[in-house]
């Protein structure tokens, strides 16, 4: 069993940034594929951003696209969302998951392991 742990999350101005971190335990693997989702009072819960195995192939859905960075620490078995330029409608609890195929995925169902999240907010 992989347990995935978020952090990171607060209140913050809009305009403002946070950083989130995803912290990987138990039967951990560096070639599995990491995704954030957000899921927002009253919408379905939506893809993010996703890295691959190698940190070489990142991915980040339109609305966040310029103003959000996934990265990972292999090492650390650690992958960090970077929130630049944060707007109200960011705002939202964010859910960091696994998936084994270690491919790019902005399907939920594709991810195996999942966080319990950690609420983002932005104030106007």
């Amino acid at each position: 069993q992989v347990q995935l742990v978020e952090s990171g999350g607060g209140l913050v101005q809009a305009g403002g940034s946070l950083r989130l971190s995803c912290a990987a335990s138990g039967r951990t693997s560096s070639n599995y594929a990491i995704g954030w989702f957000r899921q927002a009072p009253g919408k379905e819960r939506e893809f993010v951003s996703a890295i691959t195995w190698n940190g070489g192939r990142v991915y980040y859905s339109d609305s966040v696209k310029g103003r959000f960075t996934i990265s990972r620490d292999n090492a650390k078995n650690t992958v960090y969302l970077q929130m630049n330029s944060l707007k109200p409608e960011d705002t939202a609890a964010y859910y960091c998951a696994a998936a084994r195929s270690g491919f790019y995925n902005y399907a939920r169902a594709a991810y195996d392991y999942w966080g319990q999240g950690t609420q983002v907010t932005v104030s106007s």
